[in-house]
Parts: structure tokens; C-alpha cells; sequence
């Protein structure tokens, strides 16, 4: 285990005689989870030192450039939950936080193996539980088998944070958490972004999602089939890596496609949203995603399932169903070709400090019981 640790000129961090907030985060990659950390960390949760395990690799790298405590360890799944399990409670007996906060389900079983009988509370974010069983698990028995899980790791749960009333209203069914785990609702903030580019009409559609089963990119290349068909100007690019990245190539090419389809492979969110007129989002499920939020920052149109958190964030002009592909096509036009009707977020969606501000919030609930 290594461990690094630098100081904060920013004012945001806390002083070292501020209690401490362990977070376990076991992916070392920059993405969903990943990003909603370093958002964290760079603002700071007021009144709370911030300490940082991850296994080692770009998210450990970026944590430590923004001033974070971190600490490294094999804490990820190819590592094992015996070993992760480990880990964790060596770190937790060294620092003796006042709270451990765990992301994403890894984490929050290896926790339950990891800390009986020390005295701390227990604080986990859910960030991608879905409705539907076969999304993310593929068959109902291992979906069933996750859901018992986690009911037993929540009987030592204080807090649970969900990213939508979705992802509240799921775990209620699914996990069945006891009458002593507080649920708070706490969306992934997001800041207005500076010198925003002016909307205009325009049909590039972008995609920036795992190229995964779950994402309905084959609905996507469909209903744009429908779309190119009347509008020579209309693109797509599909930007992203994952398993179906042949099987789209192939159906992009068995459409007539392949002059004006690409699929790049992974590029940074900032430059495809840079160059896009609407983004497309045709998920199987969604809790609170960033690339919807991000889009919207930056005036994009958007057409997205009705799935989820997705209703929570986007106006009814955006939401349609994946397998409508003449609907989808419509939507996708309409979001393009006029800017008026795109969407914005919610007045009332909270800033990076908002939520921050909130997490703070349910610290002091917890640590006061």
C-alpha cells in the first residue's frame, strides 16, 4: 500500500484536526464514479478531512495533482474481496475515521467483511442500481443474489445516498434497508460551464457511452438510418470503447452508413460535446448521468430514454422509446434543427458545492446519533 498526501492552496481543504472521511473507491479509472470523486475532492466537504483509497492508476493520479490525501491499495476486483477486505481494515485501524464512505458494490461488501465491531459510521453512495434485473447482472438469479447481499451489508449501513429518486425508490424495493439507514436523495452536482458556446441549429449527433448492450447503440444507428434518409447534413459519431465495437462497426456497415457514422473509440467528453448538436442517449437504465448533465451545460439538444433518473433531469420533449425508431429519428431532428425547444437543467439542480454542501449535512446526521 503506498500513500500520498499534498496540501491544498485553494482553501478548501480541511485542517488535519477536522475528523476524517474515508472514501473507498475501487476503480482506478477516470469516468461516471471517478469524476463525481474528483469533483469532491477538488471542492472539499465543509468540515471534513478527506482521505482517498483507490488502487493505483489515473484516478489515484489526478486525486493527488488536485491536492488530495490518497492512499493506494488493492482495493479494485481483480484483486480479490479477501484481499480488498484486508486492505481496507488496515487503513481504517491506521487513520481511525470518524466515517468510511464506499462507491459502487465492490466497495461496499468488501466494507461489511472489513470493519465489524470498529467504531465508525458507514456512509455509501449507490450510483448505478437499475430496474430492471437482466441491465447490469444479466440473469435474474445473480440479480437476486446481489439484492440479498446488499440487504446484509446495509444492516450496517448509517446512511445511504442515492443520485435520484429512482435509485432511492429501487433500493427501498429491491434491498428492503432497515427502519436505521437513513436515504438521502443527493444528485451529482455540476457547475454552469464559462463562455458556453451559442446554440445552433445543426445535425451532428454524438453518443458518449460504453459501447455495452445496455446502451441501445443499435437503436441508435437504426433510428439515425431513418434520419440520414431524409437529411444529407445529419452525422453520428459513437464515441466510446467497450464489447459491441465490432458488432456496430458491422451494422453501420450492412446500413450504408460508413460515410457518415464514426466511431472514434474513446475521446474526451469536452471535445465531443464541443463539436455535437445533440447528444443521444437511448440507455436501458440511468441514474444520474453526467453525460446528459454535461450536454445540457454546454447546449447540446438531447434525446434520451424514459428511464431511471433521466425524467428527473430532462423535459418531456427529450425523453422517447429506444425501440421507436421513427420516434427517435423525430426527436433527434427537432433537438437538432431547433435550438429553442433543447433543454436546460432545473433551476433548482445543485452546483458542485450544493452537493458537497448536503454530504456534509448527512455527516453531521450520522455522526451524531
Amino acid at each position: 500500500m503506498t500513500m500520498s498526501y499534498a496540501v491544498r492552496s485553494d482553501g478548501a481543504g480541511a485542517p488535519l484536526s477536522a475528523p476524517t472521511a474515508l472514501w473507498v473507491i475501487p476503480v482506478s479509472e477516470y469516468a461516471g464514479v471517478g469524476r463525481h470523486v474528483l469533483d469532491v475532492a477538488r471542492h472539499g466537504i465543509p468540515g471534513w478531512r478527506l482521505v482517498f483509497l483507490c488502487p493505483p492508476g489515473e484516478l489515484a493520479n489526478l486525486l493527488t495533482a488536485a491536492g488530495a490525501a490518497v492512499l493506494t491499495a488493492a482495493v479494485d476486483p481483480g484483486s480479490g474481496i479477501a484481499r480488498a477486505a484486508h486492505e481496507i481494515r488496515r487503513v481504517v485501524q491506521s487513520l481511525r475515521p470518524r466515517i468510511v464512505h464506499s462507491h459502487l458494490a465492490f466497495a461496499d461488501l468488501c466494507l461489511t467483511l472489513a470493519i465489524p465491531g470498529m467504531p465508525v459510521a458507514v456512509v455509501t453512495t449507490e450510483h448505478g442500481i437499475a430496474g430492471d434485473d437482466l441491465v447490469y447482472h444479466g440473469s435474474a438469479w445473480r440479480s437476486r443474489l446481489r439484492a440479498l447481499a446488499h440487504a446484509g451489508r446495509l444492516r450496517r449501513a448509517d446512511a445511504l445516498i442515492a443520485v435520484s429518486a429512482s435509485t432511492a425508490e429501487v433500493v427501498r424495493r429491491k434491498w428492503h434497508p432497515g427502519a436505521g439507514v437513513r436515504i438521502e436523495v443527493i444528485p451529482n452536482g455540476i457547475d454552469p460551464v464559462p463562455h458556453s458556446r451559442a446554440r445552433h441549429p445543426g445535425l451532428h449527433i454524438v453518443s458518449l457511452a460504453r459501447l455495452a448492450p445496455e446502451k441501445g447503440l443499435d437503436h441508435l444507428v437504426r433510428a439515425f438510418a431513418v434520419l440520414a434518409a431524409g437529411e444529407p447534413s445529419a452525422r453520428l459519431t459513437l464515441a466510446g470503447t467497450g464489447p459491441l465495437a465490432s458488432e456496430m462497426t458491422r451494422l453501420v456497415s450492412r446500413l450504408g452508413l460508413a460515410e457518415r457514422v464514426r466511431l472514434p473509440g474513446f475521446v474526451p467528453a469536452d471535445e465531443v460535446l464541443a463539436t455535437g448538436d445533440v447528444l443521444a442517449q437511448l440507455s436501458r437504465w440511468e441514474n444520474c448521468s453526467y453525460s446528459l448533465l454535461d450536454a445540457q451545460t454546454h447546449g447540446l439538444g438531447v434525446v434520451a430514454t424514459a428511464v431511471g433518473g433521466n425524467p428527473e433531469l430532462l423535459p418531456a420533449q427529450c425523453l422517447v422509446p429506444a425501440t421507436d425508431h421513427s420516434a427517435v429519428a423525430r426527436r433527434l431532428r427537432e433537438q437538432g434543427l431547433d435550438p429553442g425547444v433543447r433543454p436546460t437543467l432545473p433551476v433548482s439542480w445543485p452546483t458542485i458545492d450544493d452537493m458537497c454542501a448536503r454530504i456534509a449535512d448527512l455527516y453531521r446526521e450520522v455522526t451524531v446519533r
